[in-house]
């Protein structure tokens, strides 16, 4: 005991055998107190692998907000505010303009109802810069079973979302992998978040990366589904998300709707869930036939020259495809001698935007399958005109395919404009 406490407790003594007492019993105290600083010490190190900061609060749910009655020093090291500048205050000093207040929303509906929540969000240091602070809450209850305080085990996941974004980019940013570049997907996390999107669903929807990563996937589908999706992630099922299928209506950015057919599977990665989305469109599917049924009713034949051309290509041996064949209504239609393509890439007269989705294509039909694709071809003048593709691949007598045979038709509004310069 210091000579400055036993001066004090001298002068709240009355006599010498008083100052003995008092003494002995704050002497006791402090040797509880040291023995309790040492069980929070040890209880700290045993979880400090699983969690960065430990926060306690009260009870109070309502404005102004629970306070904070206790911090751990991981908690000081994580958020850069020290024991001081945070007791009495309420864990909303540590949001800012990016916090999910969707998030907030549920974590309070939780709390409300005396259960525990796990979550995520971005928070705020003291610095104003950004972490992502994983939540693992429970309540503190008394020997009577009455809940008391709320307790916080908290971890700066930053540096991991990082990682998983770096793998779930090695994973899902499908464009350069060979089978997964001819879908149509997304991946989301378990609040609906767009985590990545692959190049063909960008321009499903006419949005960039940065722009989807600042949305939900219910802002991307009309009314009829929105509370539907909505309600899904809001009470986040792994069940509704396992191998299911669902028809959708997507709004692209530019306000056209796409009819699809969403497939759905659960992922894990490092212990987030993470849905992984497919998409067939039923639109493209849908306007091939309304093509191919306006051409049969219009010219009693589906092939005209017009509108229509028939091609065929091939792999050579560096892997590369080049046209062997077109007819010459690929003149008509385009300016472009069908000499002058023989040989070629057709992917230079294929506008930048869609050559690998063409690609694509053609990789599926080069494997043995039908497929069909809608892009646009350049004419002479330097304009575009948007098709639609229907290939199939020629195989030989042994089974294997030799090339691909495509019939083209130019998108409906394309032909009027076409028809209406002839």
């Amino acid at each position: 005991m210091d000579e400055q406490l036993q001066q004090l407790l001298k002068e709240c003594s009355k006599d010498e055998d008083s100052f003995k007492k008092l003494k002995d019993k704050v002497g006791s105290l402090n040797d509880e107190l040291a023995q309790y600083k040492s069980f929070l010490q040890l209880l700290e190190r045993s979880i400090r692998n699983d969690y960065d900061s430990i926060l306690v609060t009260e009870l109070e749910l309502e404005e102004p907000g629970p306070k904070i009655v206790y911090v751990n020093d991981g908690f000081t090291r994580m958020t850069g505010y020290s024991r001081e500048e945070v007791i009495g205050k309420t864990p909303r000093i540590l949001q800012g303009e990016k916090t999910d207040r969707k998030v907030l929303d549920k974590l309070k509906q939780k709390l409300s109802e005396g259960q525990p929540f796990f979550g995520h969000t971005v928070n705020y240091r003291k610095d104003g810069s950004e972490f992502v602070n994983q939540w693992d809450i429970h309540p503190l209850t008394d020997k009577d079973g009455n809940l008391t305080h709320w307790v916080s085990y908290q971890h700066d996941i930053t540096e991991r979302k990082r990682s998983e974004k770096k793998l779930m980019d090695a994973q899902v940013e499908f464009d350069s992998l060979h089978e997964e570049a001819k879908s149509t997907m997304i991946d989301l996390d378990e609040q609906g978040n767009i985590i990545s999107a692959n190049k063909s669903f960008r321009n499903l929807v006419n949005y960039d990366s940065d722009e989807l990563k600042k949305l939900k996937i219910w802002d991307l589908v009309t009314d009829e589904h929105v509370e539907s999706f909505h309600q899904k992630f809001e009470e986040f099922k792994p069940g509704d998300f396992e191998d299911r299928q669902y028809d959708l209506v997507l709004k692209s950015q530019c306000g056209n709707e796409i009819e699809v057919v969403a497939f759905t599977k659960l992922l894990s990665s490092n212990g987030q869930k993470v849905v992984r989305v497919k998409f067939q469109n039923r639109s493209l599917e849908k306007r091939i036939v309304q093509m191919l049924k306006m051409r049969s009713n219009s010219h009693s034949r589906i092939f005209d020259k017009k509108t229509d051309f028939i091609y065929k290509v091939s792999r050579n041996d560096q892997g590369d495809y080049r046209y062997t064949y077109i007819t010459e209504s690929y003149n008509f239609i385009t300016g472009v001698t069908e000499e002058k393509l023989t040989g070629s890439s057709p992917f230079e007269s294929i506008h930048e935007d869609d050559r690998e989705k063409v690609k694509s294509h053609f990789d599926k039909v080069m494997s043995g399958k039908s497929s069909a694709e809608q892009y646009r071809i350049r004419t002479i003048s330097g304009k575009y005109l948007k098709v639609i593709d229907s290939a199939n691949p020629v195989v030989n007598d042994d089974g294997e395919v030799m090339s691909i045979k495509g019939n083209v038709s130019i998108e409906i509004s394309s032909a009027r404009k076409a028809d209406s310069k002839n």
